[in-house]
């Protein structure tokens, strides 16, 4: 599994071989494994193999062509639903309708997603992450009919690899995220060492000159992840926390 994650690279284009339902559940189920808040198990998945369902999907993740073409799309949800009527059926009141126990899920879902991601691809199987997601939280809402205190959070497609893979993205040194005993700020000087072979790998040298910007930095902050989005997709989401009974 070690060589496995090494070599993770993000998976767009798949074989038409279908997925058994097998191993689906198998994966599932070593993926439930993963660690969890106090062992309640705050999450769901939504699979999705059906065509007309991934149609129905696809603009809540902008058309993204993955959405259509993998074999099966999941949907990983921070659920305290199940927990709630579970308590309620046994003569327990669950105080999970707030932000906290949203966060424990959400974290319980993404340790969830990442256990079936790793499983996935020791088995030979390619995925991609979509944090779309969380974009439209709204619009796959309606589309999986999820109840109150379930809400999606991370989007993965799965499939084969078609051939020839991509190659790997890069990553920023290990110094650059790791702070030894408490957290110290970066300087001027350090920013420009952990960023420089980022901004000079030829690709990203292409993307700033096709999108006409002086840095790369640009390209993040002006075109792909812009302070009007940002503040859109915060209101859409705060709303969804909201009609389903995560905020008061």
């Amino acid at each position: 599994m070690i060589e496995c994650m090494k070599k993770r690279r993000t998976i767009r284009q798949y074989t038409e071989q279908e997925i058994p339902e097998s191993l689906l559940n198998e994966l599932l189920e070593i993926a439930s494994r993963a660690s969890n808040t106090g062992n309640m198990q705050l999450y769901s998945v939504v699979v999705t193999r059906d065509k007309a369902g991934k149609e129905k999907l696809a603009p809540a993740h902008f058309n993204q062509p993955m959405i259509t073409s993998a074999p099966v799309v999941l949907t990983f949800c921070a659920d305290a639903n199940r927990f709630v009527k579970w308590a309620e059926q046994r003569k327990a009141q669950a105080g999970f309708d707030n932000l906290q126990m949203f966060i424990a899920a959400t974290i319980d879902a993404m340790l969830f997603a990442e256990a079936f991601a790793e499983a996935a691809e020791e088995r030979g199987l390619g995925l991609c992450y979509l944090g779309t997601t969380a974009y439209n939280a709204d619009q796959i809402i309606r589309i999986l009919s999820l109840p109150k205190l379930v809400v999606p959070i991370v989007t993965i497609t799965l499939g084969y690899p078609a051939e020839p893979l991509p190659a790997q993205s890069e990553r920023l040194p290990i110094e650059a995220i790791r702070h030894t005993e408490q957290y110290v700020d970066y300087t001027p000087a350090s920013i420009d060492a952990f960023y420089k072979e980022k901004e000079e790998l030829p690709v990203n040298q292409e993307f700033v000159r096709i999108n006409h910007k002086e840095t790369l930095a640009q390209v993040f902050t002006d075109l792909r992840y812009t302070k009007e989005n940002n503040e859109h997709f915060s209101d859409v989401l705060l709303n969804v926390l909201k009609e389903q009974g995560f905020l008061k």
